[in-house]
C-alpha cells in the first residue's frame, strides 16, 4: 500500500524542529546525475530562510516536478535562498576516482563554498564525512526536508541544463531527452556510435560497446571541434 501524502507544512518541519533547537541556518545537500552513465556529476547546497520567505511555492523534490516547474522552483530557490552553491565534476574525474568518493567530496565540497556558514547539514541519503557542522544523513531527504529538497532543484536544473548543451555537441545520442541515464534509447546509441568523451568508462555498458565498436573499426565519436577530452568547464554559482 501506498504511504499516504505528506501534509504541504511537513517538508519544513524539520528545518523548524532544528532552528527551535538552535540551530538557525539549516543547509541542505544533494547531487544529480549519480546514476547516469553520462554526463558530468552535480552537487548543490542550500540554505533557506526561516519563515515565509522560506517556504518556496511548489518546491518538492526535483524527481517528483515536471522540467518547468523545476525551473520555476529553481527560480525562487536562487532568489529567497540566504546562500547557495552548486559543483560539478566532470567525467575524467569521476572515471578516475570512483563514483563514491567523487559524490561525496562533490557534497562535502558544495557546503564548503556556502558563503554563509551552516549550523547543521541535511544530506539526501549518503553520510559526508569531514563536516566542521553536525550533519545527518536523511533517508529520502528531498523528500522530507525542504532545504534538501531546494538542493536537489539546483543540482537537477542545473545538470538538466549542461546535458541540452551536450546534445548539442554530440547530437546522436539525443542527451537532452534521457540526460545521460541508461534508456533503450542511449542503449541503441551507444551501441550504433560507440561511447562519446562525456560516458563514463567505468559503467559496463560503456566500457562494452567501447570494446564492440573498437573491434569493428570505429572511430571515437566527436563534436563539431573535433575529439573532445573533458566535460564543459565547470561552473560553480556562489552567493
Amino acid at each position: 500500500m501506498a504511504a499516504p501524502p505528506r501534509p504541504p507544512d511537513a517538508l519544513w518541519s524539520m528545518e523548524g524542529s532544528l532552528r527551535r533547537r538552535g540551530f538557525a541556518a539549516v543547509a541542505g545537500a544533494d547531487e544529480a546525475g549519480r546514476g547516469a552513465c553520462a554526463g558530468p556529476l552535480v552537487a548543490a547546497a542550500c540554505i533557506l530562510p526561516a519563515g515565509r520567505r522560506g517556504r518556496v511555492p511548489g518546491l518538492a523534490d526535483s524527481k517528483l516536478l515536471t522540467a518547468a516547474a523545476r525551473e520555476r522552483v529553481y527560480a525562487e530557490v536562487v532568489q529567497r535562498a540566504v546562500a547557495w552553491s552548486v559543483v560539478v565534476v566532470d567525467v575524467p574525474e569521476l572515471d578516475e576516482r570512483g563514483m563514491h568518493v567523487t559524490n561525496i567530496e562533490a557534497l562535502r565540497r558544495a557546503v564548503g563554498t556556502l558563503a554563509v556558514t551552516p549550523d547543521y547539514v541535511l544530506t539526501d541519503g549518503f553520510p559526508v564525512s569531514g563536516l566542521a557542522q553536525p550533519t545527518l544523513a536523511v533517508w529520502k531527504g528531498d523528500r522530507v526536508a525542504a532545504c534538501v529538497a531546494a538542493a536537489s532543484v539546483l543540482a537537477k536544473v542545473t545538470r538538466d541544463r549542461m546535458m541540452v548543451d551536450l546534445h548539442h555537441r554530440f547530437p546522436h545520442y539525443e542527451f537532452d531527452v534521457h540526460k545521460g541515464y541508461i534508456t533503450d534509447l542511449h542503449t541503441r546509441a551507444l551501441d550504433r556510435f560507440g561511447p562519446c568523451p562525456e560516458h563514463r568508462h567505468r559503467f559496463v555498458n560503456v566500457a562494452r560497446a567501447r570494446d564492440a565498436h573498437a573491434a569493428r573499426g570505429g572511430r571515437p565519436a566527436m563534436d563539431d571541434d573535433g575529439p573532445v577530452h573533458q566535460s564543459p568547464t565547470p561552473v560553480e554559482s556562489l552567493r
